[in-house]
């Protein structure tokens, strides 16, 4: 075995030492650079089927390390936390032989093969189906399915909560560039809350920005509002004190026995799954929406203006809390029209869909479109077959 891999290392170092990028046909950087990922997966679903053994083996314990994972850290290079997620990982695959055959075949990635075993460890008759969300999904999108489906197959979210709150924690560090770091790990309502609190001074260094034509990403105004607000400026926003919309999805027989069973809903849109007891302390707060699955249908309410109103807002967070385009992972959103205002004079739910502004914009000046249908679906180029421009049949 050990002269099989050899062969293959000298093979790879050899064609690696003489590669040039820059003499690749541009026509052929694409075909290639696939090439190389395939490869690059069949060796990364060998290392991850054998990392088990690192810890079975206890060569760490000998090493002088305190666990397993610190000593995976310290001879691949990475951090202590991807060492245990691939730990982890290595040793669930070992009951998964659903993700183990793809994980072979090269049709997941490392980073999707943590998120993949995670889930199907709580729930294994998920396994093809997640399997298939990290074909067509971002890795974004597919961590927020393996949440879903972790906490339809948790029998107590109630105690994970309370776990994840005894593990939280606010940890600050500097990183290579000499810039510090902090990163916030809790709970996702009390989370929520905070992000909810902070948007209105995100909106007010955004407004100020824009009078002084300045033009930075979100992150940046997101750091300069937190300082804001942590000065305690007694005033408050500038914008009057709007707050940030934090939407709670939650069927109504889980809200009124306390507790959620099977494929019920009670997540905080865009963010994730949480306990009914954090829904419910969360619903004394103005900063939150409830929807309801079995509430009023408000997804053909049709308004005469351009912009839809609040109520529409909120059932199209509902119905679609981030980016329409499927794979896109972007919850920061514009609602977009499928068929001109200016023709019909009205704002549907079923007639609009939520685009981050990048694909907005794709469909504004490039005629770019969502293939038809609803929910996540492909966005595809006007000379495309799926176009909605090539169906014959007249909008309503």
């Amino acid at each position: 075995m050990f002269e099989s891999w050899d062969g293959v290392a000298s093979e790879v170092t050899a064609l690696v030492a003489r590669f040039d990028p820059d003499a690749v046909p541009a026509g052929a950087v694409v075909p290639l650079h696939d090439r190389l990922q395939a490869i690059n997966r069949k060796v990364n679903a060998a290392i991850t089927l054998l990392t088990r053994r690192i810890d079975e083996a206890q060569h760490w314990k000998r090493a002088g390390y305190a666990s397993a994972a610190e000593y995976l850290a310290a001879r691949t290079g990475s951090s202590v936390g991807a060492a245990k997620d691939m730990l982890s990982a290595s040793a669930n695959l070992a009951s998964l032989p659903v993700v183990e055959d793809a994980l072979r075949a090269g049709k997941l990635s490392g980073s999707q093969a943590v998120a993949v075993t995670d889930a199907a460890a709580m729930a294994p008759s998920a396994q093809e189906r997640l399997v298939k969300e990290a074909q067509r999904s971002s890795l974004a999108e597919l961590r927020q399915e393996c949440l879903r489906t972790k906490a339809a197959a948790d029998r107590d979210r109630e105690a994970t909560r309370e776990r994840i709150h005894r593990e939280r924690y606010l940890r600050a560090f500097t990183d290579a560039d000499g810039a510090r770091n902090v990163h916030i790990r809790g709970p996702i309502d009390r989370v929520a809350e905070l992000e909810a609190r902070l948007q209105p001074f995100v909106d007010d260094e955004f407004k100020q920005a824009r009078t002084e034509d300045r033009h930075e990403e979100h992150e940046a105004y997101a750091f300069d509002a937190l300082l804001r607000m942590l000065d305690g400026i007694t005033a408050g926003p500038k914008s009057g004190g709007r707050r940030n919309l934090m939407l709670i999805r939650v069927d109504l027989e889980a809200l009124q026995r306390g507790m959620v069973e099977g494929d019920e809903l009670c997540e905080i849109a865009g963010l994730g799954p949480i306990s009914v007891s954090a829904a419910r302390a969360l619903l004394g707060e103005s900063i939150v929406k409830l929807v309801i699955t079995n509430g009023v249908d408000v997804l053909n309410v049709t308004h005469l203006g351009r912009g839809p109103t609040e109520a529409q807002r909120i059932a199209l967070l509902f119905r679609q809390p981030g980016c329409t385009v499927e794979g896109c992972p972007r919850t920061r959103c514009e609602i977009d029209h499928r068929h001109d205002f200016a023709r019909t004079h009205h704002t549907r739910v079923d007639e609009c869909d939520p685009l981050c502004k990048p694909h907005h914009d794709l469909k504004t000046y490039q005629g770019w479109a969502l293939v038809e249908g609803t929910g996540k679906r492909p966005f595809v180029a006007p000379l495309d077959p799926h176009h909605p421009a090539h169906d014959n049949k007249a909008p309503p």
